[in-house]
């Protein structure tokens, strides 16, 4: 009968299944955990699946059209097989409908009894399988498969060959949810899952598939956020929903690692808090992201940490803005290439890292005391370049008020631009990044493209159009002094990032990171004064810089062995004079439970941002004031140094960088979201709605 109807459903709904080629599109066979049996006892069997590129299987509830794979047994007498263990699906969508199915390789599992008085000796246990196969069109397939087993008092341990394989298929099994689940059916169908851990878990995706049809609008959106009891899902109902005192399904946890949780429910009515479409990163679409990309790489020229760069952009764009357009062309372009191609990378190395299980997002190179230090020392050459202790084509404006950059220098100028953005969040950028570290690599990069050509977009409009360019002041002996003028700001980004240095290690290593800057100078001074004397002075001035070129990298890598773990750095005691708290999840789950109103700041000693609000936002005596009469909890997520923790509580806001500024109202379900640029006026608005 169930034959019939999967033949009745490939001849209705998909004629064209007559200009296939008649060949299989699944390969299965039997596969024993091991080849022999106990009298009484069980073998675990797989029906293995091989599925054709392109092509589907059904699980135990197929969506909204399908069947899923059945197993008629043939056993000798007394023998008894188990219900098929259906590993957790993935969602199909095919055409307007929504299924649920496997592609590519899938092990169905079943459990095979021996009957007690099994006599020794070979027994063949018989299967007839049939499934549906989908692609655009839908053909039932079916086939004999027989599988020998020995029966013998001792037998024999599962296969080595195939123990591997047998692991990861019942690691795709759901397990029994180790916390209470509840549901409430209004307008919308929502789940809690009962774990306070849960709120801040690193979690890329969460999906429900229910055990019968029906329930939910298979092909509606499933949107989750983390509150204050756990975790919620919300689905949109089936129009006359047979759900009745339970919900059954499988609820599969991904986390940002790719790792996959799946969860057997049997979730109960209760009270379910509501949640916002903007509290979930999954709510936002890919053109969306794309644009909120580009909207942050324009404002990111403007955000702090970017502002010494810029100046030396403004300085190549004067030296040529009034000579040769195609000079400024080229320069502008290849600028706007090296800048987009660096947020590629970067992204394309965020991904990477992820996939390994790596807990990081934006910024992360600074987490890392030998990175900040090789950018200090960066920042430091460039402003003894631009102060004229030594020259180096592209780096500087060169001697001569004429002299052109080139396209190499322009390259790496925009490379530059990027490595010292990278600390920065800025508007709209937050949520487009947290939405692309939910996705795939290639959606991945499609955003960080968007957010580099938002970068480059100002400097390259100036170089390919004259009327803008036309401006600028035209050059002349002030580009000298502007020159000099523009080694401070360099200076001053040197010092900023040694003191993110102090942040992050101890005194030994800020005294390595200073020997450094020693060495550094001297080799840029050996360099430069021999450079017009005679071939010996020469060779002696490149072996001085050589060697203390090599020095300096010797002290850095002193640097990356003095450097304190991350657990034992100085904790926050105050914010502007503020009393604070170091934030854990524990904690933020103690001071909720006891209906305290929680202020969150995410925040990093490198985020120049973070420091300006805090010094604009929080210091106030409005604010301290208000903090202490209403006894808000003030936690800080200090990111300067790699923390799991701290990373989860981002990306369960949709986030993958800092500053994030949470208040959690007494009571509330979820956290209200602060701008990432703050005014006091915005932080005592926040608070003051209870």
């Amino acid at each position: 009968m169930r034959f019939a109807l999967a033949l009745l459903f490939a001849l209705i709904a998909l004629p064209a299944a007559a200009e296939l080629d008649s060949a299989p599109k699944v390969h299965a066979q039997m596969i024993a955990e091991t080849g022999e049996i106990a009298p009484g006892g069980t073998v675990t069997v797989a029906l293995e699946e091989i599925i054709r590129p392109g092509w589907h299987t059904y699980w135990t509830n197929p969506g909204e059209a399908g069947l899923p794979t059945e197993i008629e047994w043939t056993l000798p007498p007394g023998w008894q097989a188990s219900a098929i263990a259906w590993p957790y699906p993935k969602r199909l969508p095919v055409g307007p409908l929504m299924q649920y199915g496997y592609e590519n390789k899938v092990w169905l599992l079943t459990k095979i009894t021996a009957s007690k008085d099994a006599k020794p000796g070979v027994v063949t246990l018989n299967a007839a399988a049939d499934w549906l196969v989908c692609k655009e069109v839908c053909i039932p397939e079916d086939t004999k498969l027989s599988l020998p087993l020995t029966v013998t008092a001792s037998p024999m341990p599962p296969y080595a060959t195939v123990e591997e394989q047998f692991a990861a298929a019942r690691a795709k099994l759901p397990t029994p949810s180790p916390w209470p689940v509840t549901f409430h059916l209004g307008e919308t169908l929502n789940v809690l899952v009962k774990s306070p851990g849960l709120a801040t878990a690193a979690l890329k995706d969460v999906q429900f598939f229910p055990l019968a049809g029906n329930t939910i609008t298979d092909m509606a959106p499933q949107t989750f956020a983390g509150v204050r009891d756990g975790l919620v899902l919300q689905l949109k109902p089936a129009k006359a929903p047979k759900i009745g005192n339970a919900l059954n399904g499988v609820l599969a946890l991904t986390s940002t690692d790719g790792s996959v949780q799946a969860l057997s429910i049997h979730a109960q009515p209760g009270p379910v808090p509501q949640i916002a479409a903007a509290e979930t990163p999954a709510s936002m679409s890919l053109p969306l992201a794309i644009l909120f990309a580009f909207l942050g790489g324009l404002i990111l020229n403007l955000m702090p940490c970017v502002l010494p760069v810029l100046a030396m952009k403004a300085l190549g764009i004067a030296r040529h803005a009034h000579g040769e357009r195609s000079v400024a062309l080229r320069e502008s372009l290849a600028y706007g290439v090296g800048a987009i191609l660096s947020f590629l990378i970067f992204g394309a190395a965020i991904a990477f890292f992820r996939a390994e299980g790596e807990s990081i997002g934006w910024g992360f190179q600074l987490q890392n005391p030998v990175v900040v230090t090789i950018f200090a020392l960066l920042f430091f050459a460039v402003g003894l370049n631009l102060s004229g202790v030594f020259e180096i084509g592209g780096i500087g404006a060169g001697e001569s008020l004429t002299r052109r950059g080139g396209i190499t220098g322009s390259f790496f100028t925009g490379v530059l631009a990027v490595a010292v953005a990278a600390p920065c969040t800025a508007p709209f950028m937050a949520a487009a990044l947290g939405f692309a570290f939910t996705q795939s690599t290639a959606i991945s990069l499609e955003i960080f493209a968007a957010l580099g050509v938002g970068f480059a977009l100002p400097f390259v409009l100036l170089g390919v159009t004259p009327a803008l360019a036309r401006w600028l002041p035209k050059p002349g002996a002030w580009m000298v002094t502007l020159r000099q003028l523009l080694a401070f700001p360099m200076y001053g980004a040197a010092a900023w990032l040694i003191w993110v240095l102090s942040q992050q290690t101890g005194a030994t290593a800020l005294a390595y990171a200073l020997g450094a800057f020693l060495l550094l100078a001297f080799a840029a001074w050996a360099w430069s004064t021999t450079r017009m004397a005679g071939t010996g002075w020469r060779a002696m001035g490149t072996l001085l810089a050589l060697a203390a070129l090599a020095g300096t990298g010797a002290v850095v890598y002193a640097i990356s062995l003095a450097s304190i773990p991350p657990a034992a750095a100085a904790a926050h005691l105050e914010v502007a004079g503020i009393p604070c708290e170091r934030y854990t999840p524990s904690r933020l789950a103690s001071l909720r439970q006891d209906n305290r109103p929680v202020f969150v700041d995410a925040t990093a000693a490198w985020c120049i941002t973070c420091l300006v609000n805090e010094k604009v936002a929080f210091s106030g005596a409005a604010v301290h004031e208000a903090f202490a009469s209403r006894h808000i909890a003030y936690l800080v997520a200090d990111w300067t140094n790699r923390d799991p923790e701290i990373t989860a509580l981002l990306q369960s806001q949709g986030r993958s960088g800092v500053p994030l500024y949470l208040y959690y109202a007494p009571g509330a379900a979820a956290p209200k979201v602060l701008p990432q640029i703050l005014t006091e006026g915005i932080v005592l608005s926040a608070i003051a709605n209870r």
